[in-house]
């Protein structure tokens, strides 16, 4: 392995909320081939060097015996691939909690560097699940950048370590010549943190000594009111809105009803706010709770037996093309509000997909003049009316 520098670097990583599992459309252009981050490069640097022979000493593993590795990436996850295509002893397990950023990955490893479709390595497999899979590995690797969300970082990190044999090893960098937070985190578990600065980013790696004693649940419950009935709600990191519940899926509950039979749709549920309390207003309906998160159909799971809800139906997709469409009689969406409108475009057309002729669209959003110039691109008798600090749009489909 690398010389041991025990250089401390430090800057305190910064917190960052983000939307993710948003519903995006099969696309036309063609996938690239996407080059590494410096965060992942700096990976990819330290393990060209890395002595895979003390691996198999520290984790007693004989050379018959494959190196089983697990890595989460900021990126593509370009330095598993890199280990993939070198070495043909070790099985790579790469792992997203997103749909959509785990089929953008398996993209990356059916291209070569002209982006001709190639087969990807046999040995590089990529799983999309709430949770890593209660597997051994020997090695595992994490890169990370400063701005992403520090306890889905922390949730990484120990999830990572966790299924580490004792003799195996976590890598991790990070986007940050001067970080310390990272530093700090992995302090927590091993006294022993060795260092290797690199051009615009840290790596660390510590070795497993010992089982973790008690593991931390990052996952939060809590309670809201809706009209008679108080809901129980999980919400996990990764998952938009953690901690607390979302504004504006407050505003879209108070904007719509339920009648029985009635068929809705909830498009990127999160951890499932709306669907769970439409789903308790009339259990006669029934409501189809679609994200590209697994981890948010995780939370929602989660939500229904707490709730002992059973009229709703859950689906991992990050498409915008899902089971059953034009048989829904509402379709419900909290879009993001940030960017040029190109995801809440695609929040729209998987709605008007899913829709029957009839049906309504409702969303939640702050921007009412973009909704009125085009939410009639897709629907008629379109209206936008304030609610609070938000605005409801609604249409029907022609």
């Amino acid at each position: 392995m690398p010389p041991d520098n025990s250089a401390e670097i430090s800057k305190p990583m910064e917190h960052a909320v983000h939307h993710v599992g948003l519903i995006d459309e099969q696309s036309s252009s063609l996938p690239i081939k996407r080059s590494p981050r410096v965060e992942e490069r700096a990976l990819c640097t330290l393990l060209q060097q890395w002595d895979w022979n003390l691996v198999r000493k520290k984790c007693n593993l004989d050379e018959c015996q494959e190196i089983h590795i697990v890595s989460v990436s900021s990126g593509r996850h370009q330095a598993a691939e890199l280990i993939a295509k070198g070495l043909s002893d070790v099985e790579i397990t790469c792992w997203h909690i997103d749909s959509f950023q785990a089929s953008r990955t398996s993209e990356q490893f059916n291209l070569d560097d002209t982006n001709a479709v190639i087969p990807s390595p046999k040995n590089l497999h990529v799983i999309c699940s709430a949770d890593l899979p209660a597997e051994s590995n020997h090695l595992a690797i994490l890169s990370l950048i400063t701005t992403g969300e520090a306890e889905l970082s922390r949730d990484y990190i120990q999830q990572l370590y966790h299924h580490l044999v004792i003799g195996g090893q976590l890598i991790v960098s990070v986007d940050n010549a001067d970080d310390r937070w990272v530093h700090e985190q992995l302090k927590g578990y091993e006294k022993s943190v060795k260092v290797r600065p690199q051009e615009g980013a840290t790596v660390y790696w510590i070795e497993k000594t010992a089982p973790l004693k008690k593991l931390k649940d990052f996952s939060c419950e809590l309670a809201y009111r809706d009209c008679d009935d108080l809901i129980r709600l999980v919400t996990r990191p990764g998952v938009f809105s953690h901690r607390q519940l979302d504004n504006g899926a407050r505003q879209l509950l108070d904007a719509v009803d339920v009648y029985p039979e009635a068929r809705l749709i909830d498009i990127g549920c999160g951890s499932g706010s709306v669907a769970l309390g439409l789903a308790k207003r009339d259990p006669k309906a029934t409501i189809h709770a679609v994200d590209a998160n697994a981890r948010a159909i995780d939370c929602l799971h989660r939500g229904m037996v707490l709730n002992e809800i059973t009229n709703i139906t859950t689906e991992v997709n990050p498409t915008g093309v899902y089971g059953q469409p034009e048989s829904y009689d509402m379709a419900l969406a909290n879009p993001p509000y940030f960017g040029d409108f190109r995801i809440a475009e695609k929040f729209i057309a998987a709605a008007q997909r899913s829709l029957r002729a009839g049906g309504r669209i409702v969303l939640v959003h702050k921007q009412p003049k973009w909704y009125e110039e085009n939410l009639q691109r897709w629907f008629v008798d379109c209206e936008v009316f304030p609610s609070k600090r938000y605005f409801i749009a609604s249409g029907i489909k022609g």
